[in-house]
C-alpha cells in the first residue's frame, strides 16, 4: 500500500512541478482528436469526459494477438482477468472478465464497441474477450465512466471502442507476423491493405494455439477481418466490414477440483454496412449491423462423476440500426442528434451427446426469446468563452420489456491555460436485464428492472509539448442501485434488484518523451469498493519504457497489483503480485524484423481466477515480414 501511495504522489509532484515551468502554446496534436465521446471527431480538450487513446504502434509493440492485455497495462482503472498464456474461454472457469473502477463487464456493465457498434451476447449480455483481436484495430478509445447517453444499455461503466484499420494512401501494404514459444504456443497473423483512388480494403487473418501450462487447458483460435470502403466524393463514403472468430477452449477446473471434458466450441462474428458524410459544419452516419454467435459447451465432470449426457447450445444475435448527425450550428457549437434501434434475440437449449436431439430447457421461455430497444438522444456542446465549454445530453430509451428510461448527463470544461483543462462531469448509466437473468435457469425473474448508476468525476489534464511531458489526474465517485443479485427467497434462488454499488477512487497517468530514443509512460489507479467485485484490484500501477536506437528497439513494462479480489464474501481472498514483461526487436533487413519477448520475468506465483494459478516466466520469439 505504501508503494502504491508513493507511486501516485510521485506522478503528481512531477506533473505539477513541470507544469509551473511550462508556457508553451503548441498546436493541437492529431492524437487529441477522438470520436467515442461525441460520435463526431472532436478535440478531446473540449469534452468533459476522460478518453484514453491507445494507437496501433502501442497495440502491436508487444506482439500480442489479443488487445486486452495491452489495454490493461495502459489504462488506469481497467483490469482483465486471465487464467493462462493464451485464451480466455467462456462459461465456468472462464477468464476475460473486463472490470473498470469496480464495475464488471462480465455482467454486461461495460460495453465493447467496434466502430461504435455494440458487441455483446443476446442471451447472456456480456462481451466475448477472445473476439477482440489486435489485427483489426487502428486504435482503441476507452471512455472512462458511463456513456449510456450515446450508447445505451450496458455502457453504464464505460466503453471500449475499437476503431478499425483503414488504408489512407494509394498503394499496397502487406505484413506477416509469426511467433512461437512456451507451452506449445504458436501465433500467426497476415494482413493486406490496398488503396487505389477512391477504393480501399483491409484483409487480415489470424491463427493461434497453446497447450497452456496445465493439462486439459488447450486453446485454439481462427480469426478473420475484412473492410471495404469507397469514397463517392470528398464528402460522402460507404463501407462494409466484418470479423469472425472461432475458438476451441478447455476448462481444466481448479487445482483442487479438476474437471474433465470441460470443452467449448465458440463462433462469434459481426458485420456492418454504413454510409458517412463529412462537411465543414456537419458530419454523420447511418449504419446497419449484426453481431452473432454460436456456442456449444460441455460443462464437463469432476472426480468420481459421470460424463455429461448433454451439451449446452445457444444461438444469439444483436442486430441494429444506428443513425446520427452532428451539426455546427454557430461558432463554438456542436449538436449531435441520434437514433438507435436494436433487435436482441437468441435461443438457449440443450442437445443429447448421443443422438443430437434437442432437449427441453428448464424454462420454456428461454428456448427462444427476443426483445426490441429503440432510443433517441441529443448531445449539445457549446464553447461559452475561449476557455469555457459546457456539455449536456439526454437519451430516451424504450425497451420492449422493461419500459422507458431517461438518461441525462452534463459537464463543463475549463481551460485556464492553453495546454491544460479542468473537467467536471455528472452522468447516468444503466443496464437492462439479460435474457438469462429474466428467463433462463431457476433464479430467473421476469419482473427485473434496469440497473442504474450515477457517476461524478473531476479531472485535470495537462500537456507540455516543449518538454514531451503530459499527465492527468481523475477523481471519481459512483453510486448505483437496482443491481441484479441472486438471493434465496422461500429457500429458492431468485434474481432480484437488490444490490448496490458505491465506489470512489483516484486515477493518475503520465507520459514523457525523454529524447528521440527513450519514452516513458506510467499510470496508477486506486478504487475503494463498498461491495468488492471479483477480478477488481484496489490498486493497479504500471510503469513502461520504450527505446529505439538504429535497428534495435525494446520495451519494458512493470505492473504492480495490490488487493485483487479472487473471492468475496465470508471467504474473501486478495492477491498481490508484481509482473515484469519485456520485448526486444531487431530490424534485420528493410522488410524483415526479428522479435523476442518474455512475460512474468520475475516468475511470480499468483492467481487472477481463484484456483487457476498463472504460468511462471514464459517466452516467445518470432519474425515480422512487411512489404
Amino acid at each position: 500500500m505504501k508503494l502504491s501511495i508513493f507511486f501516485s504522489l510521485a506522478l503528481l509532484v512531477m506533473g505539477f512541478g513541470t507544469a509551473q515551468a511550462q508556457n508553451d502554446t503548441a498546436a493541437i496534436a492529431l492524437e487529441n482528436v477522438v470520436v467515442t465521446g461525441t460520435r463526431a471527431a472532436t478535440d478531446v480538450r473540449h469534452l468533459p469526459m476522460t478518453v484514453n487513446v491507445i494507437n496501433r504502434q502501442k497495440l502491436t509493440e508487444s506482439f500480442r494477438p489479443n488487445m486486452l492485455p495491452t489495454l490493461t497495462e495502459q489504462v488506469p482503472g481497467l483490469f482483465t482477468t486471465a487464467r493462462g498464456m493464451m485464451g480466455y474461454g467462456v462459461s465456468g472457469g472462464a477468464a476475460g472478465g473486463i472490470n473498470f473502477r469496480g464495475i464488471s463487464g462480465g455482467s454486461g456493465q461495460l460495453m465493447v464497441l467496434i466502430d461504435g457498434h455494440p458487441q455483446y451476447q443476446g442471451v447472456y449480455g456480456h462481451p466475448i474477450s477472445d473476439s477482440y483481436q489486435t489485427m483489426m484495430a487502428e486504435r482503441v478509445e476507452i471512455l472512462r465512466g458511463p456513456a449510456s447517453v450515446l450508447y445505451g444499455s450496458n455502457a453504464m461503466g464505460g466503453v471500449i471502442n475499437i476503431v478499425t484499420r483503414g488504408m489512407h494512401r494509394d498503394g499496397v501494404r502487406t505484413s506477416v507476423n509469426l511467433g512461437a514459444g512456451s507451452w506449445g504456443t504458436f501465433q500467426a497473423e497476415v494482413s493486406n491493405q490496398v488503396r487505389s483512388g477512391r477504393f480501399s480494403s483491409t484483409v487480415a487473418a489470424q491463427y493461434g494455439r497453446s497447450d497452456n501450462h496445465r493439462p486439459r487447458m488447450g486453446f485454439e483460435q481462427y480469426g478473420g477481418y475484412l473492410k471495404l470502403a469507397y469514397d463517392f466524393n470528398e464528402h460522402w463514403n460507404a463501407f462494409v466490414d466484418g470479423n469472425l472468430t472461432r475458438f476451441n477452449a478447455s476448462n481444466p477446473g481448479t487445482v483442487d477440483a479438476p474437471i474433465y471434458e470441460g470443452d467449448q466450441w465458440i463462433t462469434r462474428g459481426a458485420v456492418a454496412l454504413g454510409v458517412e458524410n463529412h462537411y465543414d459544419r456537419m458530419s454523420g452516419r447511418i449504419s446497419v449491423y449484426d453481431n452473432f454467435g454460436f456456442h456449444k459447451i460441455n460443462d464437463g465432470y469432476g472426480e468420481g462423476q459421470q460424463p455429461q449426457k448433454r451439451l449446452f447450445r445457444s444461438k444469439d444475435a444483436l442486430a441494429g440500426v444506428s443513425l446520427y448527425q452532428s451539426f455546427n450550428l454557430f461558432e463554438g457549437n456542436r449538436l449531435t442528434v441520434g437514433f438507435d434501434y436494436q433487435h436482441i434475440y437468441g435461443r438457449a437449449y440443450y442437445t443429447s451427446r448421443e443422438t443430437g436431439e434437442v432437449l427441453e430447457t428448464q424454462n420454456k421461455q428461454s428456448a427462444h426469446s427476443h426483445r426490441n430497444e429503440v432510443a433517441g438522444y441529443v448531445d449539445f456542446r457549446q464553447d461559452i468563452l475561449s476557455w469555457l465549454t459546457v456539455d449536456a445530453g439526454l437519451r430516451v430509451d424504450h425497451h420492449s420489456v422493461t419500459g422507458t428510461e431517461l438518461i441525462p448527463q452534463g459537464g463543463v470544461v475549463i481551460r485556464p491555460i492553453e495546454t491544460g483543462e479542468i473537467k467536471a462531469m455528472v452522468s447516468k448509466g444503466f443496464r437492462n436485464p439479460t435474457m438469462r437473468e429474466m428467463y433462463l435457469y431457476p433464479p430467473s425473474n421476469e419482473d427485473l428492472k434496469p440497473e442504474r448508476l450515477m457517476n461524478y468525476e473531476l479531472s485535470w489534464r495537462h500537456k507540455l509539448p516543449a518538454t514531451g511531458f503530459s499527465y492527468g489526474v481523475n477523481l471519481f465517485y459512483l453510486k448505483g442501485d437496482n443491481m441484479i443479485q441472486t438471493v434465496r427467497i422461500d429457500g429458492k434462488p431468485r434474481n432480484v434488484n437488490t444490490g448496490e454499488i458505491e465506489n470512489y477512487g483516484v486515477e493518475v497517468e503520465a507520459s514523457y518523451a525523454l529524447n528521440t530514443h527513450w519514452s516513458l509512460n506510467a499510470n496508477h489507479s486506486y478504487v475503494h469498493m463498498k461491495n468488492p467485485v471479483l477480478g477488481s484490484p484496489e490498486n493497479k500501477s504500471y510503469l513502461g519504457a520504450t527505446w529505439h536506437q538504429g535497428k534495435w528497439n525494446a520495451s519494458l513494462g512493470l505492473m504492480n497489483i495490490l488487493a485483487l479480489y479472487t473471492a468475496v464474501g465470508e471467504n474473501e481472498t486478495k492477491e498481490y503480485f508484481l509482473l515484469l514483461n519485456a520485448t526486444l526487436g531487431y530490424q534485420l533487413t528493410k522488410n524483415v524484423a526479428l522479435w523476442a519477448k518474455g512475460e512474468n520475468l520475475l516468475a511470480q506465483r499468483y492467481e487472477i481466477n481463484a484456483g487457476f494459478p498463472m504460468p511462471r516466466a514464459t517466452f516467445m520469439g518470432g519474425v515480422n515480414i512487411s512489404f
